[in-house]
């Protein structure tokens, strides 16, 4: 149902910042909550953010710490996630996703919420972004 295609990623100075964007095709992108996983070489693919439907919730990984920000514009079809003060660790691919329902899981040890990539339906092609020191 939606095509999601992410940019914006590339190298960047620990330190620095990017802006991913992430164009959905399809008609039915608002009914979508959206967010973004990474990955690694050699990792597993982890939670990075997620929004709402309507933009009006947000939730983080924890190793986020305030550094980034996703929002969508359904206008346009397209998430974003504004990164900044990268550190070396951040280098990942870096995928969108969507689906009509995402629903987080509980961290009781951090007090957060989370969310499994294989509970996610629909991906991008990911985008490389890699952080130097």
């Amino acid at each position: 149902q939606v095509q999601l295609v992410e940019s914006g990623g590339g190298l960047v100075q620990a330190g620095g910042s990017l802006r991913l964007s992430c164009a959905a095709s399809g008609r039915t992108f608002s009914t979508y909550a959206m967010g973004w996983f990474r990955q690694a070489p050699g990792k597993e693919r982890e939670f990075v953010a997620t929004i709402s439907r309507s933009g009006d919730n947000t939730y983080y990984a924890n190793f986020v710490e305030g550094r980034f920000t996703i929002s969508r514009d359904n206008a346009k079809n397209t998430v974003y996630l504004q990164m900044n003060n990268f550190k070396p660790e951040d280098t990942a691919v870096y995928y969108c996703a969507g689906d009509t329902t995402l629903t987080g899981e509980y961290d009781s040890s951090s007090g957060t919420f989370y969310y499994t990539p294989s509970a996610v339906g629909h991906w991008g092609q990911g985008t490389q972004v890699t952080v130097s020191s």
